[in-house]
């Protein structure tokens, strides 16, 4: 073959280098340490820490961790050509270095906040010990069950790190001022803030309460928060500062003082972005190659007419799930990663055993969307699986009934007896008046609603169905199995491809803390892999394959 050297291994496979360049670099090595198979190459490429060099020695390309380069000597014969050398390269220098700095992480790689305790203090404990920050899933839980959690997280991370989130009620405000007491209370310093479709003064509060001057007469900002987005209308809000209205409202209650009110105006209102792309739970769908490029350019926008001190970080979430999507991710731009649906099927996930079983079997397809509780009336739906359980075609089904009918009594007697019978498994009224126990502790504003509004009474039956069969997921409650709803994206299905084959494949042997370090160290493998196949080198896909590997 003309302009390329060749070297046959033992299964037929050719590695090849395009001498396209003229050398002017030779390696100096003890020729032991050369690899010229491909499970020996293949060593040489996974050994991250150290630099390799892709060496041709009378002919024979091979691989190696060792030596030095010097100059080419034309006067020398035999001498080992180095083709292509690459640099060690570290799973810590992916993403933005300022977001590891400013969290106090190792990776530039998060998990995100699934709701209801989904994300476990076992998940986010597991993941702080190692540096990895991770957000406890607050979303749906009373206050005092966050508080519990609060407790149980510092203790075992005094130091963090960790996040809490904030997930928008707009039809429950007290609940997120509750929230928010308490995460101030507590000083808790990260929140991931979810869901919001505008700001609001609880945000605004978290954020200006933990505003100060330092010393030196900079901003300190005390109280982090990681938005999480899919609209370029709502990222803008968060980018910008706080909003002056907010500001003067919060002053007046006594809430935040003069001095935080200013210092807020300068700064934007979240130190991160996390564009969400298609994801389990609440999504927009996005499709990740199209959302992170405009969030981006717009980032860069705003940047541009505050000159911030430093600049909003911008990261993905939604389809994370395998080393290559998290390098597509880096390689576009993003500053960090966060993986959600495949975490909770890992053992620390706050998920039953069947659930994790039926998410290690789903596939890309396995998911669809279906009406969210919290903002049924509005008909928001979330993305959840569709494999082992009825739930999503039932709640459609609730949701048809409650857009045609103005009332519970409006509904056909064979429709209510099929729903009572099929779906809630009580009767109406039974449903009805646990509902009414439920709120009247909840909100008994909307309790006081309802009595007079027939449509909303039908909502609330209908919700009671909605916000039980998460919890009957989560807790495994037998005999509900076809009607768990389980948040998941496409991003479960592709883990599982990934993973097939592998130790990983069984989701009693997946550790949030293993997950992340092989995405990673996948990532920073393949990242090896492109530049070499940059600079010329030709090579069979197994050498570029990365399967999940036991570290010691």
């Amino acid at each position: 073959m003309i302009g390329t050297n060749n070297i046959l291994n033992k299964n037929g496979n050719y590695l090849i280098y395009s001498d396209k360049h003229h050398h002017n670099q030779i390696w100096q090595g003890t020729l032991d340490s050369i690899s010229f198979d491909e499970k020996g190459i293949k060593s040489k490429l996974l050994n991250l820490d150290k630099p390799c060099y892709i060496i041709r020695v009378e002919g024979k390309i091979g691989a190696t961790n060792e030596g030095y380069l010097y100059a080419y000597n034309p006067e020398k014969i035999e001498q080992a050509e180095i083709l292509i050398a690459v640099p060690p390269i570290l799973t810590k220098q992916l993403g933005d270095q300022n977001f590891l700095n400013f969290h106090g992480v190792k990776y530039a790689y998060a998990t995100g906040a699934m709701a209801q305790g989904i994300a476990s203090e076992e998940l986010v404990i597991a993941l702080g010990k190692e540096k990895i920050l991770s957000s406890f899933g607050a979303g749906g839980l009373s206050p005092a069950r966050v508080e519990a959690a609060i407790n149980h997280i510092q203790q075992a991370l005094p130091q963090g790190p960790y996040a809490f989130n904030l997930l928008h009620s707009p039809s429950e405000p007290a609940i997120e001022r509750s929230l928010v007491d308490l995460y101030l209370k507590y000083q808790i310093r990260t929140i991931e803030a979810s869901a919001f479709l505008d700001l609001t003064d609880n945000i605004i509060y978290y954020r200006a309460a933990g505003l100060s001057l330092n010393p030196a007469n900079q901003i300190e900002i005390k109280n982090k928060i990681i938005a999480k987005i899919s609209r370029r209308e709502v990222a803008t809000k968060f980018i910008q500062p706080a909003p002056i209205k907010i500001l003067k409202q919060l002053v007046e209650q006594g809430l935040i003082s003069e001095l935080q009110a200013s210092l807020a105006e300068k700064i934007p209102v979240a130190d991160d972005i996390t564009t969400e792309a298609d994801s389990g739970g609440h999504t927009d769908n996005r499709p990740l190659i199209c959302l992170l490029p405009s969030i981006l350019e717009l980032r860069d926008e705003i940047q541009k007419k505050y000159s911030y001190e430093k600049p909003v970080r911008v990261g993905v979430a939604g389809g994370i799930a395998t080393p290559q999507s998290a390098l597509a991710a880096f390689m576009m731009g993003a500053a960090y990663v966060v993986t959600g649906s495949i975490n909770q099927s890992c053992i620390e996930a706050g998920t039953s055993e069947h659930t994790k079983h039926l998410l290690a079997q789903a596939e890309m397809a396995d998911v669809m969307m279906a009406p969210a509780a919290d903002m049924f009336e509005m008909g928001v739906k979330l993305q959840v699986l569709k494999r082992g359980t009825l739930f999503p075609l039932r709640a459609q089904k609730l949701f048809e009934l409650y857009k045609n009918y103005d009332s519970i009594e409006d509904i056909p007697l064979p429709e209510r007896e099929k729903l009572e019978k099929q779906v809630l498994r009580k009767s109406l009224e039974a449903v009805w008046e646990e509902t009414v126990t439920y709120l009247s502790q909840r909100n008994p504003d909307k309790l006081t609603k309802a009595v007079n509004n027939p449509k909303l009474k039908m909502a609330l039956i209908f919700r009671w169905y909605l916000g039980l069969s998460s919890r009957w997921s989560n807790f495994g409650e037998k005999g509900r199995e076809m009607d768990y709803q389980i948040w998941c994206g496409p991003a479960m299905g592709s883990f599982n491809d990934w993973v097939r084959g592998s130790y990983l494949s069984d989701y009693k042997n997946r550790h949030v803390v293993d997950v992340a370090n092989q995405i990673m160290t996948g990532a920073a493998f393949l990242y090896r892999m492109q530049s070499l196949k940059i600079q010329g080198l030709q090579m069979p896909p197994s050498y570029s394959e990365y399967h999940p590997i036991k570290f010691r």
